[in-house]
């Protein structure tokens, strides 16, 4: 037996680290192929971030987007998992250092994700929010409430406005769906809520360093998003980048200044690493693992890695596959193919990504879709970006809790979610900033 309580077996190991689309989507390639699958993750859980946004914004409960790994996987033959944190991979004796003790592989794969890059901005960083995990969109929650509570109490007005002000920075998918729900909230809910505040006033900006929002999308899918967010009331200011924040000021490169006690950080991700796997032969500019077409690191022929911590560099994507859920499902199904090829004594098959599109919701009826061949808005494009994010969505109970919320919010306009479970309290210090925003 292995520190982790693994049996030995005579089936190769092959050890997960990541329990994100890709590590899911290989481990379930691998489930009844003569392999050892170990999948080690710091949560239980595997996690549907697209929706995360509607978390931070009481559209749904966490456990509605979020599913166990072990059910996941339930009932697979010489599948295991293993909660823990991993703190070092060593390749020249094949063996991984974790919080709960170490394990040896004969294949690897890093599927670590991804997480919020604040490119150095440390105040940012203390002050702002981000929102690539579950407790981290609970925390968004509590504290966008606990802002409209707060307002409620002062008396003073320029403090009022900057409790009830957002500032989202980055203006990609999550940047636009977060500015969306939270007008539709400013909309259809606020007023309801607090009758005895005028909020009227709050104010929803989006801001993007670029001259326009969605830049993955088509020009057209742009300017569409645009204009949905003008009808819902979100000001979008363009080719202005955020400098600082002391949790009150939002400074900006230009004139421009925002008053206000909520700032989300939204412009940008990079790649969760891995001591061991972090000298800069391994790693590109943006902090990704170097592969080949065959998902290899570089210079080691059995650790791989797929998903967001991945790049493989291709003509079509010089810069490595989009940091998105689709590039790294369709990685974790080639990778189990060619695992099985690799121990079988056969050549492994290169990967070629099919982009099937990209899409973005805005709000009630209003989204967008790139498709390879179709691009359309509005309405229908609302209803294909549900049905998709439902289709993908793990566990049928959670297809059908998130379905039955949305046609409840749909019929009601409403968001019952909006709880304060656990208080949250930003913290006071501010640094000094050497790095600004990409």
């Amino acid at each position: 037996m292995s520190s982790m309580n693994i049996p030995q077996s005579s089936y190769p190991r092959v050890v997960i680290i990541g329990g994100g689309f890709g590590g899911i989507a290989l481990a379930k390639k691998l489930s009844k192929k003569e392999a050892q699958v170990v999948l080690l993750d710091k949560h239980n859980y595997h996690n549907f971030q697209p929706l995360l946004y509607q978390v931070s914004t009481g559209g749904l409960e966490p456990d509605s987007i979020a599913y166990p790994i072990r059910k996941v996987l339930q009932g697979y033959p010489n599948f295991f998992f293993r909660l823990a944190q991993v703190k070092e991979v060593k390749t020249d004796t094949k063996r991984i250092k974790t919080n709960i003790g170490e394990i040896f592989y004969d294949y690897l794969v890093v599927a670590t994700g991804s997480e919020t890059n604040f490119f150095g901005n440390k105040n940012i960083k203390a002050k702002g929010m981000a929102m690539k995990t579950i407790p981290q969109s609970l925390n968004l929650r509590s504290l966008i409430l606990e802002n409209f509570e707060q307002a409620l109490l002062t008396d003073d007005l320029h403090e009022r406005d900057a409790l009830m002000n957002f500032v989202i920075v980055g203006g990609g998918p999550t940047g636009v769906e977060l500015a969306g729900a939270l007008a539709e909230i400013k909309k259809g809910i606020l007023p309801k809520d607090y009758p005895d505040l005028d909020t009227r006033r709050a104010q929803i900006n989006l801001v993007q360093g670029g001259d326009r929002i969605l830049p993955a999308m088509s020009e057209k899918a742009s300017e569409k998003a645009e204009k949905f967010l003008e009808e819902l009331g979100v000001n979008v200011w363009k080719n202005i980048r955020v400098t600082d924040y002391d949790g009150k000021k939002v400074t900006t490169n230009t004139k421009t200044i925002f008053e206000a006690e909520t700032l989300v950080w939204a412009a940008g991700v990079k790649a969760v690493g891995l001591k061991g796997l972090d000298v800069r032969e391994l790693l590109s500019r943006d902090n990704r693992l170097k592969v080949n077409e065959f998902h290899q690191i570089v210079g080691l022929e059995d650790v791989f890695a797929i998903g967001d911590v991945a790049q493989m560099v291709t003509e079509e994507f010089p810069h490595g596959h989009p940091m998105m859920a689709q590039p790294a499902i369709q990685q974790g199904r080639n990778l189990g193919d060619n695992l099985v090829l690799l121990m079988d004594g056969k050549p492994m098959k290169p990967f070629v990504y099919k982009d099937k599109g990209s899409m973005a919701t805005v709000g009630r009826n209003k989204a967008v879709v790139d498709l390879p061949k179709f691009r359309f808005q509005g309405v229908f494009a609302w209803f294909v970006w549900m049905f998709v994010h439902l289709y993908f969505l793990i566990g049928f109970r959670n297809r059908v809790v998130v379905f039955i919320n949305w046609v409840y919010n749909y019929i009601r306009f409403d968001r019952e979610a909006r709880l304060i479970i656990r208080p949250f309290k930003k913290q006071n210090k501010v640094e000094k900033n050497t790095l600004m925003q990409d």
